[in-house]
């Protein structure tokens, strides 16, 4: 077994206007079912990614807030790799009204059109931040915390290397993470540019197109994406 891992992004990737459907549900089981490793990676907070999903057991590891945040569904533990979020910088937006703005364990999210005034504050305090994007969502975090970073945090704790994973997105934050992966999978609906760099682009959609990645796993273990890696650098 090459692939021990499956690193998968949520919104858009396995769901579908945030819900989760059987099949891809069941994709899931068969998977740890072959004793590999299920991770989430996604930009949203941990308290509402249990609500929209309540079978979040199924993974062994979410990497949750753009890679801020660490949680062990069977433990419960959870694990912050960055600062908290700026006290003066939530004030500012909550006096300004800024709308839709949520606070996490360590990200501050919003949307567009509001990067701009979140910029302004961001440079006017002077805070070591960044503004990551996401099919409209704007995110602050504290400068060097990706999925990427994240998801590299969480593999080693519980005991794997990225080489030994395969990662599937579809969105301008998920570049990091798949690149980081043995092997970066794009679903169809994925934007262009990510499928651009992605190793493999899935036929199915969201959830068809994790399910149809899983199955290739499980059947292969992606032997024909390596072997083919390897014929294009001789």
């Amino acid at each position: 077994m090459r692939i021990h891992v499956l690193a998968t992004d949520y919104d858009g990737t396995l769901a579908h206007d945030g819900v989760v459907d059987d099949a891809t549900i069941a994709a899931l089981d068969r998977f740890r079912a072959s004793g590999r490793v299920l991770v989430m990676v996604t930009g949203r907070e941990l308290e509402e990614l249990k609500q929209v999903f309540p079978q979040l057991d199924r993974f062994d590891l979410v990497v949750a807030e753009n890679g801020a945040l660490l949680y062990r569904p069977g433990s419960q533990q959870i694990k912050l790799l960055c600062h908290p979020p700026s006290k003066a910088l939530v004030e500012r937006l909550r006096a300004a009204n800024i709308s839709p703005l949520s606070v996490g364990h360590a990200i501050v999210a919003t949307r567009e059109p509001h990067e701009t005034f979140v910029l302004e504050v961001i440079k006017e305090l002077g805070l070591e931040l960044q503004v990551i994007f996401n099919k409209g969502a704007v995110m602050v975090l504290p400068s060097g915390v990706n999925k990427a970073t994240g998801l590299t945090a969480g593999l080693r704790d519980i005991g794997y290397a990225p080489t030994c994973a395969v990662g599937v997105g579809d969105a301008e934050n998920d570049h990091a993470f798949l690149e980081l992966c043995a092997i970066g999978v794009a679903v169809a609906n994925a934007l262009p540019m990510l499928k651009k760099h992605a190793d493999v682009v899935t036929e199915g959609a969201r959830g068809a197109g994790v399910t149809e990645l899983i199955d290739r796993i499980l059947a292969t273990d992606l032997s024909e994406v390596f072997e083919a890696r390897e014929m294009a650098i001789q």
